[in-house]
């Protein structure tokens, strides 16, 4: 196995004993061999601490144990980047502790890796999971997330970061990575200001910015949706409205810091901008762009009568 690169999988957690034994499992499935897997504890105060010590006990030579000083509770960030600091693979990957990874995931993106040297990052689109509850209401709900550009394509910085900010649904999961440990190191890992919401987002803004990209088709990792996650919960509470405005502002000043020039870019921030410190203006621009929708569709339905009526 020595000619397979090391993966490390860096897998966080917070009070996740529901979960995380099968987030475990799914790593040991892997059809890849050559990967440690680190966990990291946000400072848990439920099994979970238990059952990932455990792992670490019983694979010592697969399974590390990491958690924060007097176990600490300081954030996805900072854990994540605990995790980062202490890896010793050539690609890291993420994979949170409710979430799985399908056996061919590090099989398929190491393989994409190697044979892109200049990418230093690879994902894939991620499955949107409601149906490991079992409930028949829940067995439909399942869905892919969407890619928003062509997949099995190089893109070169900063091309994914425009796209994702004209459209936020598009952003992938990080359980959908495979990235380069040196590429993490270079961008400073996550910041730890992000605590949860968004963190991923100024990880993947860092990235797009910085290195080539590459966008596979194939999806080989599901994000299980719970009324739990912190996703959801910042939904649930209206924190991600406030969240989002954070990063905004946070990318606005990486920018600026890194003099940043492209056009786009900037473009594609004020944009997204715009709604938080302009909403009258926003407002009437979205009622603008509406009517000139409507009057498309009209010109459009007055066009293919005027061609009936002369046929």
């Amino acid at each position: 196995m020595s000619s397979q690169p090391l993966v490390s999988v860096i897998t966080i957690f917070l009070n996740e004993e529901k979960f995380i034994e099968e987030t475990i499992e799914s790593i040991f499935a892997q059809t890849y061999n050559n990967w440690e897997l680190l966990l990291v504890d946000d400072g848990s105060t439920d099994s979970s601490t238990q059952i990932t010590q455990r792992y670490a006990e019983q694979y010592p030579g697969k399974v590390r144990y990491l958690e924060h000083e007097d176990h600490q509770n300081r954030g996805m960030s900072a854990s994540r980047n605990l995790g980062i600091q202490n890896a010793k693979g050539e690609y890291i990957a993420f994979l949170d502790a409710d979430d799985i990874y399908l056996p061919e995931k590090l099989t398929q993106q190491v393989a994409i890796l190697e044979s892109q040297p200049e990418a230093g990052m690879v994902y894939g689109p991620t499955k949107y999971w409601y149906s490991w509850t079992e409930n028949p209401q829940d067995i439909q709900r399942d869905f892919m997330a969407k890619l928003g550009v062509q997949p099995n394509t190089l893109f070169n910085p900063p091309t994914l970061l425009t796209l994702c900010l004209k459209d936020p649904g598009i952003v992938p999961c990080t359980c959908g990575l495979l990235v380069k440990r040196k590429v993490c190191q270079e961008i400073g890992g996550f910041d730890k200001t992000f605590r949860s919401l968004y963190e991923d987002q100024v990880f993947f803004a860092k990235i797009f910015l910085n290195v080539p990209v590459f966008v596979e088709g194939g999806s080989w990792d599901k994000y299980r949706q719970h009324s739990d996650s912190s996703w959801h919960v910042g939904m649930d509470t209206g924190k991600e409205v406030s969240a989002r405005l954070f990063f905004l502002n946070w990318l606005e000043k990486y920018l600026s810091e890194q003099s940043f020039k492209n056009t786009e870019v900037w473009h594609a921030l004020q944009k997204a901008l715009l709604p938080y410190r302009h909403p009258l203006l926003y407002n009437l621009q979205q009622r603008i762009e509406e009517l000139v929708g409507q009057i498309k569709r009209i010109v459009k339905s007055m066009g293919r009568r005027l061609l009936l009526t002369n046929r």
